[in-house]
């Protein structure tokens, strides 16, 4: 095979590499404030029954000469006890995300990218055109990458300290302006590791998109290998895919570094 040969080849795999670049582009652009929300909801503390738990105990005082009276008491205090612990510390918030990042996590991508690929036919009887395929896999890219960026991101939240908050609220902060000037620059030089691992994966990941028949670079390379009975494109597209991790491994790089500016 010549050089020749090899130039037409890659010529044709360049819509595939363009396809896949939108794909990684747009669930970056997507998934990364989407995780930041579910981060947030991950951590919600808000309780709609938290008023009970401020009125329990009051019966618990209660006191009666009667013996049998007064273990009928403690038992019916015992009970609504517990039953305004659980009601009281139930946060449907952080209860919801905790759902949706274990149904992200735990089924496989391609599961997911089929479920919203078909869901408006199968829930709403629409008829599914050619141009709805780019937009499942950007939405099941995106709802799955959230996920993983929601877990990277509250991890780095918490390991902020409490001092850093109690100082903030002493210098008159309030929540916002904490967040946004004192915890989350912090935040981002924390993660910055875990999330390099997640955008290298999304770019091997976008060969995903096959499965919704949306032709992106491996599909296309493979189609091209079938035609001309050469694994030849294939290990170009490897070759791609190598070449792309390694600038973004090489540009995350230099981004921790300019923000260890501390060290």
């Amino acid at each position: 095979m010549g050089s020749a040969e090899y130039f037409n080849i890659i010529y044709q795999l360049g819509d595939g590499m363009l396809a896949t670049l939108l794909i990684f582009v747009l669930t970056l652009v997507f998934s990364m404030p989407l995780g930041l929300l579910v981060a947030f909801a991950r951590m919600s503390k808000w309780t709609p029954f938290g008023f009970l738990l401020q009125k329990d105990g009051s019966a618990g005082r209660m006191i009666s000469n009667d013996n049998r009276k007064t273990k009928l008491l403690f038992l019916f205090n015992s009970i609504k006890r517990i039953l305004c612990s659980w009601t009281g510390n139930f946060k449907p918030i952080q209860f919801l995300a905790k759902i949706y990042i274990s149904i992200l996590r735990g089924t496989p991508l391609m599961l997911q990218l089929l479920v919203v690929y078909f869901a408006p036919y199968y829930v709403f009887g629409i008829n599914l055109s050619k141009e709805y395929r780019l937009i499942a896999v950007l939405i099941g890219f995106s709802i799955n990458y959230a996920a993983y960026f929601a877990e990277i991101y509250r991890s780095g939240i918490e390991s902020i300290p409490v001092g850093q908050y109690e100082a903030s609220s002493v210098l008159g902060y309030n929540k916002y302006q904490t967040f946004f000037k004192i915890v989350f620059p912090q935040m981002v030089k924390r993660i910055l590791p875990p999330v390099t691992n997640e955008i290298i994966t999304l770019v091997k990941d976008t060969a995903m998109a096959f499965v919704l028949n949306y032709t992106e670079m491996f599909t296309l390379a493979k189609q091209i290998a079938a035609a001309k009975t050469t694994i030849i494109p294939l290990f170009i597209a490897g070759a791609f895919y190598f070449v792309f991790n390694a600038v973004v491994a090489h540009v995350m790089e230099r981004v921790e570094r300019a923000l260890s500016y501390y060290r």
